[in-house]
């Protein structure tokens, strides 16, 4: 195993980043790095033997994160930033459909499960709607969705 990236790199995270319980004086789930976020490889160590984390300093929220090689893209490389991420409730501003026929009415409420960057074409959704297929949804078709109503 060789490291991708070396001390002082300038890398870029490409997903968020949630305390897993190991992050001191935070509570579990709370988010600790914003993907998109620039930051500077402090050291380079291993986990269970076969995994490289890199210890990641990203000075606008002056934290330093462990971080798998997987998570990491250099800091030049292309990036574009969304709108929505990862478990977001998005609700659809046009009506959706293939092949002329409608399959999501303007205001329905879906679930992103997956972004898609493309730097010609680019952000997409994979978005799971209810009672449905998940459909590839550009990001000009959604608006976040209302917040939910608290159950009882």
């Amino acid at each position: 195993m060789r490291p991708q990236y070396e001390y002082g790199d300038a890398v870029r995270i490409i997903r968020n980043v949630r305390n897993d319980g190991t992050y001191p004086g935070e509570k579990t789930g709370t988010l600790l790095i914003r993907r998109g976020s620039v930051g500077y490889v402090r050291d380079v160590g291993t986990f269970l033997q076969d995994q490289l984390i890199y210890s990641v300093h990203f000075l606008d929220a002056d934290r330093i994160v462990g971080c798998r090689e997987e998570e990491l893209q250099p800091e030049s490389a292309l990036w574009i930033p969304s709108q929505f991420e990862f478990h977001d409730r998005v609700a659809t501003v046009l009506p959706l459909g293939i092949q002329g026929r409608v399959l999501v009415q303007v205001g329905e409420i879906g679930e992103v499960l997956r972004v898609l960057r493309d730097p010609d074409t680019g952000v997409s959704y994979h978005v799971h709607f209810p009672d449905r297929n998940t459909l590839i949804v550009p990001e000009n078709a959604l608006t976040a969705a209302p917040a939910a109503a608290p159950t009882a």
